[in-house]
């Protein structure tokens, strides 16, 4: 099994599952990142709030670094599921 291959979350209903789970993950960190940032360009507006609005900015370019994270772990994931399998399939002959 290939890295990114989009063929890979229809390999079995496990690998569909992981898929859903990191994809409701990545869409989590998505809409947070962008809250931060729209709260957080709120806050620029007055010079009592700047420096809670860029702490807001750099959580959310935290979380805008975590997206690519997220579906490496995932696709590391789901490739690691296929070899368990493999490798169990031979033991078993």
């Amino acid at each position: 099994m290939k890295l990114f291959a989009p063929g890979n979350r229809h390999a079995s209903a496990d690998h569909a599952r992981i898929w859903a789970t990191y994809e409701i993950a990545y869409t989590m960190v998505d809409f947070s990142a962008a809250g931060l940032f729209i709260v957080g360009s709120v806050l620029f507006l007055w010079e009592s709030t700047v420096t809670i609005g860029t702490w807001m900015f750099i959580v959310g370019s935290i979380c805008f670094g975590l997206k690519p994270t997220i579906r490496l772990a995932r696709e590391i994931r789901m490739v690691t599921l296929g070899d368990v399998e493999d490798v169990a399939k031979r033991l078993n002959d």
